[in-house]
């Protein structure tokens, strides 16, 4: 089948202005003003008339097994399911395990991987967990990410939190060390994803390192820098190094009412410093559980992150003035660059056909397409996962 999409307004990211775009099979074959098919060939034509066009989501943190926990066995939260993924309009997800390296497995992320893949998203993982040692698939984290292609990365690994393994510098530097190895043998970039907590030292090591050696800067991507105002300030510090920075969408009410920085708030005041924004990202940390201690560190509350989060948050950058362009950079071209996901993150010619058609007025998700196949159409979804 081929498919064309007529008179969009193709972001890029960067606008392209109103084009059509050619795909067959999953990848995107011919954009231009105006592209016309004859002959006798089986044509679909999708209308973009009145929408934007953009890239595929890429979800660059998804606790797809599930995560949390933290309240006991019943707090464990459930896989995700393709519904989410799609009503999200995300076509890419990097997997990771999260708080739970002991009842949840590796073997157990590259499998979930592997079903999603069948369902038609892109998936990548990252080896291991919050703790250290790392829990990997193979004997190693050279050998995960040298000899598994969809592993890039090590992570969520917990630095500055009361759940984390409390490592000491000199481990975390063997890890980036070894991952930036490894990731040089295999022709990837190869990123520690580090998940960040509220403790005082917030990114202290991590500056250590990269002060240390300004090549471990590239490979270090640490999550959830709009915690708090002191995180979001320590994340500042940290892109003026020349490091990125990733935000977290999925939040509660009480989070932003106790001093998380509002993803859009945090964009903005990243543009008005004049600060490089394409090291910055957003995650969802969909599954995963969002969990509210007391001060004595004992859990009263817990809800669960949402991948739908993360076009919201989008939206609201869009209509907080963020231009379109660089909002929609935070999810596609980003996350693409700094874990090196080859052929997404762009509408181009010879790049995977991940596309999303939303509606100009009300920014609603009108169609999503993954690696050529059509998911959701005109609002309606078309597909499901096996059990949903």
């Amino acid at each position: 089948m081929i498919r064309l999409i007529k008179n969009a307004e193709v972001f890029m990211p960067e606008s392209m202005g109103t084009k059509d775009v050619l795909f067959a099979g999953s990848k995107i074959c011919q954009i231009a003003d105006e592209i016309t098919i004859e002959g006798d060939v089986r044509l679909e034509v999708i209308d973009g008339q009145g929408k934007y066009l953009f890239p595929g989501f890429i979800d660059n943190h998804v606790h797809i097994t599930g995560g949390g926990g933290e309240g006991g066995f019943c707090t464990r939260t459930p896989e995700i399911g393709l519904t989410d993924i799609i009503d999200g309009g995300i076509t890419t997800i990097i997997g990771t395990l999260g708080t739970d390296g002991f009842g949840r497995s590796m073997s157990n992320l590259l499998g979930k991987a592997s079903a999603l893949e069948e369902e038609g998203i892109t998936v990548f993982v990252n080896t291991g967990s919050y703790q250290i040692p790392v829990r990997t698939f193979t004997d190693s984290i050279s050998n995960d990410i040298m000899f598994i292609e969809r592993i890039v990365g090590v992570g969520e690994i917990a630095v500055s939190d009361h759940r984390s393994s409390c490592p000491a510098v000199e481990e975390l530097e063997k890890i980036v060390s070894e991952v930036r190895v490894a990731a040089m043998l295999s022709g990837k970039i190869g990123i520690v994803n580090v998940h960040i907590g509220d403790e005082p030292e917030i990114l202290e090591k991590i500056k250590q390192i990269a002060s240390k050696c300004k090549a471990y800067k590239k490979h270090f991507h640490p999550t959830h820098m709009n915690r708090s105002p002191e995180v979001f300030e320590d994340g500042l510090s940290y892109l003026q190094m020349g490091g990125s920075i990733d935000f977290t969408t999925s939040t509660t009410p009480l989070f932003l009412e106790e001093g998380e920085v509002a993803c859009a708030d945090g964009v903005l005041r990243i543009l008005d410093e004049k600060l490089d924004v394409t090291k910055v990202t957003l995650s969802s940390d969909g599954q995963g559980s969002l969990p509210v201690f007391d001060k004595e560190g004992n859990v009263i509350g817990i809800e669960i992150g949402r991948v739908t989060s993360l076009y919201g948050a989008v939206k609201e950058c869009i209509e907080k003035n963020v231009p379109i362009d660089i909002a929609i950079s935070l999810i596609t071209s980003n996350p693409a660059a700094i874990y090196g996901l080859k052929r997404k993150g762009c509408i181009k010619e010879g790049y995977d056909a991940d596309m999303v058609l939303v509606d100009k007025d009300t920014l609603a998700i009108d169609t999503v397409i993954a690696m050529g196949e059509i998911l959701k159409k005109q609002g309606k979804n078309l597909k499901k996962g096996a059990f949903e």
